[in-house]
């Protein structure tokens, strides 16, 4: 048994581990050993008696039993696997001399915060103590000290020390804090993707001659890719699709701020798509930090002609499937917005004719990548718009997604979106 002199190192070194825990990088012992006649019968008592859990229990080529135990999860320090020691092996000696160390002074000691009632609890369960709850001399009324018996004789130190105790609660309390933090972040990115669902096109403007359909998978809960249907009056369409350069929380902020610009400003982009355009660019330029910018794609379609006008403003070009196996891409005619104060603006257009179909995506869906590294690309996403070109715009794209999700199955690295309009 160990002497107060003894009990006192015991005790610090557990302050100064405790310490080490809370303020170094993860280090943790594996097991210690523990001598016992009967491996099961000794099982039992850690588990029955003691409430350990029994963390490994192995059969080992020579023909026995690999079992080590541990304290329950929930000890000493919130938040690691395990508390006081992570694991005791419990070993039948096969060497004679290995026999003596039965019964004696393990040298192993556990921390609690309180030393009374694990002595009431274990000792209601039959647990045999050889020292009951002390407060030595020289702890001054700061430390507790029990020893108690296993069914074997082996004896084992139950510790209490109030430094010890503080630094627990100070780490139960930052980890219930962090615990907070983390359900109301949670919380906070629910009702943030509930909005931006909302920012959205909620319903289509009614076009005799296109049937049209948007899409949208984010790679986190919320994301920087814009798309919108605008009613530009007597039965005319505005086809928008932007992203915003960056991911998450950040990017879907400046989404919002692209969508308000957009939305504010088209009763002027069929009359004065200059004008639009110039407003939305002034608008974020103003509005965002330097930097930030967004890829922007603009189309105005008449009804009446099935004219398409449009401005690609840095995004990727969209992809117009004439009948048969024609295609045009739409690429660049502006640069980004949001990114200069002086914008340069310019449109083209294009008549559309029945089975006419106009592709209009973000990067996210070409560079989606396999475990490979290769990315999906755009001869693969024009490869499924062909295959599944018959199909409606809602079952094109969905079609088209999971084409490109698939292709890449691991974690999406990037916002995918998609629009289509078919001239009917």
């Amino acid at each position: 048994m160990e002497d107060a002199a003894g009990t006192d190192g015991v005790l610090g070194r557990h302050v100064a581990a405790l310490r080490a825990a809370l303020l170094q990088p993860f280090l943790r012992l594996n097991f210690v050993t523990l001598w016992v006649r009967d491996q099961e019968r000794s099982r039992r008592f850690f588990v029955d008696k003691l409430a350990f859990e029994t963390i490994v229990d192995v059969p080992t080529p020579e023909g026995g039993r690999w079992i080590v135990v541990a304290p329950p999860a929930a000890g000493w320090l919130t938040g690691t696997a395990g508390a006081g020691l992570p694991g005791i092996a419990l070993c039948v000696p096969e060497k004679p001399e290995e026999h003596q160390r039965i019964g004696q002074s393990t040298g192993l000691s556990f921390l609690t915060e309180d030393v009374r009632g694990v002595f009431d609890e274990w000792s209601k369960r039959g647990v045999r103590f050889a020292v009951p709850p002390i407060e030595p001399s020289w702890g001054s009324g700061q430390a507790r000290f029990a020893a108690f018996e296993d069914l074997d004789g082996n004896s084992f130190s139950l510790v209490e020390y109030d430094e010890a105790t503080r630094l627990l609660e100070a780490e139960r309390s930052a980890q219930a804090a962090r615990l907070e933090a983390e359900r109301q972040a949670a919380h906070d990115l629910v009702i943030a993707k509930q909005v931006q669902t909302r920012l959205f096109p909620q319903s289509q403007p009614a076009i005799r001659t296109l049937a049209y359909a948007g899409i949208c998978h984010p790679a986190r809960s919320v994301g920087g890719d814009y798309y919108d249907f605008l009613d530009l009056g007597n039965r005319r369409l505005g086809l928008v699709l932007a992203d915003i350069a960056g991911k998450g929380m950040g990017a879907a902020l400046l989404m919002a701020n692209l969508q308000a610009a957009v939305r504010s400003q088209c009763a002027t982009a069929w009359e004065q798509p200059e004008r639009f355009l110039r407003s939305v660019n002034q608008l974020l330029y103003q509005n965002t930090a330097a930097g930030d910018y967004a890829t922007l794609f603009f189309a105005q379609y008449d009804d009446a002609t099935r004219r398409l006008r449009y401005s690609n403003c840095g995004h990727p070009p969209a992809l117009l499937l004439r009948g048969g196996r024609g295609l045009e891409r739409l690429g660049a005619t502006s640069t980004v917005v949001g990114l200069f104060e002086k914008w340069d603006y310019a449109m083209e257009e294009r008549e559309l004719a029945p089975g006419d179909a106009v592709l209009l995506y973000t990067d996210g869906a070409t560079e989606a990548a396999n475990r490979e590294g290769e990315e999906f690309g755009e001869n693969r996403l024009l490869e499924a718009a062909r295959e599944h070109r018959d199909l409606s715009p809602p079952e094109l794209l969905a079609a088209l997604a999971e084409r490109t999700l698939a292709f890449s199955p691991q974690e999406q690295a990037d916002d995918i979106t998609l629009v289509v309009a078919k001239c009917t």
